[in-house]
């Protein structure tokens, strides 16, 4: 078993990777020059041997109990993902809606066991891949005694087909492990979302991440080739095809069915060998709408770049270092088969009649400190830094959604209007910048990241102002609740709005075939008519 070093219990990542006293210094110097006058005093998390975490309200069957822990500080870490209200619930010490028992299968079996036993005494069970949910998809926001099943110990790429560049791999293989494992085979998944070190492939399976790639192979949806899923009704398993017309695609049930239908047990994942050629070039432009057109015009060029992301000037410089005046484009080009040189060259011409200007360019294997660089360092970095101004009455969070090209003007304008309004009217002062993480040949995929000084003791409430308020933008404007970081809790009221109301019907139905006491993930995607139906109606945070 593979699993990350020592975890952060109240914030992101490992401990070992929290900000140095340097780091956090210059972070708070650069955020006071942008919001002069807040207060910075720092609040350190509390110890957790001092928090009264209730012990469990139920016991497992004696075949299950070695599978079953109910240790407190195992308990609290599985108790919530990493959102900014999370980090600054565990702050103040927030215990409520602790899981009762962390579940850790060793088997596919075991997990049939414990899903029967869980069905028969009717207790929520919520699939734990790596925790990193920023939407209350794995916390259990209800008083039901409650299971989080963590399937950690599920973590070996079982096979590989090097001719159909192909593999079968456990759900609970993190990141590192599964690019470790794949690495003496010369084939990579490519898939690395900003969670990578610290989430699973069951976890990207179950919320359809998004990762490395800004084109054409956007989601982990384009990387799968088939599921093994155990529900309460049973277990099914896809066959293994390059692609089939053979009616609705089981596959795509359960891609992004977080948790609620089945429990994703390992996948055969499409495979790609490693790449030998990379370039990376940033791109300024003097005007924002611009550098939307050029980006759009990459999408729309057939080139597919495997990164494509705009950053406004407000992003380019909190991330990079970099003024622009109008976005920083950083665009690269990858390849295990032929050099990329020709492709990036038509990139160029593309931004240049646009408007654009080379700021810089990198090879594989250079060392250089330009923007594109700067960006990635800044990419990893940033929910580290987020959460160490939350510590300081910071509110620090991100958002997303994606639209077609012909709506992002209107979109973006009322997205950043909500959050300006939102944040005039909390605090009288805050910033809010935006990127394209992903873009297709008929839209972008805008992220949105918001800094603002906040009160101790409301920083919470103030944020879930500020969400409610964009949320309503998007969905208002034709956006998506969310591109990739799945609906779980926080989102549920903007989702049920956005699908259809036939397919909301037979997504119930498929869960009561599937799941019919109901157990699974309550309270994400669906309401159901189920013992724990009560269990599954957005509740106010």
């Amino acid at each position: 078993m593979t699993v990350p070093a020592r975890r952060s219990w109240w914030g992101w990542g490992s401990v070992a990777d929290e900000l140095s006293p340097a780091e956090t210094k210059a972070l708070v110097a650069r955020t006071e020059a942008l919001l002069p006058g807040h207060d910075f005093t720092d609040h350190p998390p509390p110890d957790p041997a001092d928090l009264p975490i209730p012990p469990p309200r139920i016991q497992p069957p004696p075949a299950l109990t070695g599978l079953c822990s109910p240790d407190p500080h195992d308990r609290l870490a599985h108790a919530r993902g990493k959102a900014f209200r999370d980090v600054v619930r565990n702050l103040h010490g927030d215990v409520t809606h602790v899981p009762d028992l962390v579940a850790r299968p060793r088997t596919e079996q075991d997990v049939i066991d414990l899903l029967d036993w869980c069905t028969d005494a009717t207790i929520p069970v919520i699939p734990y891949g790596g925790g990193s949910s920023v939407v209350g998809g794995i916390e259990p926001r209800f008083d039901s005694p409650a299971i989080a099943l963590d399937l950690q110990h599920l973590d070996q790429v079982l096979e590989v087909d090097r001719t159909s560049r192909a593999a079968r791999i456990q759900a609970g293989t993190y990141g590192p492990a599964l690019e470790s494992q794949l690495r003496p085979h010369g084939l990579t998944l490519r898939h690395f979302p900003q969670s990578f070190a610290y989430s699973t492939l069951g976890g990207w399976l179950a919320t359809r991440a998004g990762g490395h790639f800004a084109t054409l192979y956007t989601h982990i949806d384009d990387l799968t080739e088939s599921l093994r899923v155990i529900t309460p009704a049973g277990t099914g398993e896809t066959r293994r095809l390059p692609g089939s017309g053979a009616g609705p695609s089981p596959d795509r049930l359960f891609l992004g069915s977080e948790g609620t239908l089945g429990v994703i047990t390992e996948a055969w994942m499409r495979l790609r060998d490693r790449p030998r050629w990379q370039t990376t070039c940033s791109v300024s432009f003097t005007d924002y709408p611009a550098a939307v057109a050029a980006t759009r015009a990459l999408a729309q060029s057939g080139l597919h770049p495997s990164n494509c992301r705009l950053l406004d000037p407000a992003e380019a410089f909190l991330s990079t270092a970099t003024t622009v005046d109008g976005g920083l484009l950083i665009v690269a080009f990858e390849s295990a088969d032929h050099p990329v040189d020709a492709w990036l060259a038509r990139a160029v011409e593309i931004t240049a009649g646009h408007g654009g200007t080379v700021l810089s360019t990198r090879h594989r294997g250079e060392e250089t400190t330009d923007s594109a660089g700067s960006w990635r360092s800044a990419f990893l970095r940033m929910p580290y830094q987020r959460d160490a101004l939350a510590r300081r009455a910071m509110i620090v969070e991100t958002f997303e959604t994606a639209c077609t090209w012909d709506r992002f003007e209107t979109l973006h304008a009322a997205i950043t209007d909500a959050a300006h309004q939102a944040l005039t009217a909390i605090r009288g002062a805050g910033l809010i910048s935006c990127r394209f993480t992903h873009v297709y040949p008929d839209g972008p995929a805008p992220y949105y990241s918001v800094y603002a000084p906040g009160r101790w003791g409301s920083t919470v409430a103030q944020w879930d102002e500020i969400k409610h308020a964009v949320s309503e933008a998007i969905i208002d404007n034709g956006g998506t609740i969310t591109h990739h970081h799945a609906v779980g809790r926080d989102h549920r009221p903007w989702y049920d709005r956005q699908r259809p109301d036939p397919f909301a019907a037979a997504l119930r139905a498929a869960k009561h075939a599937l799941d019919p006491a109901g157990i699974l993930n309550p309270g994400v995607l669906l309401s159901g008519e189920s013992p724990l139906a009560q269990l599954d109606t957005p509740s106010p945070r």
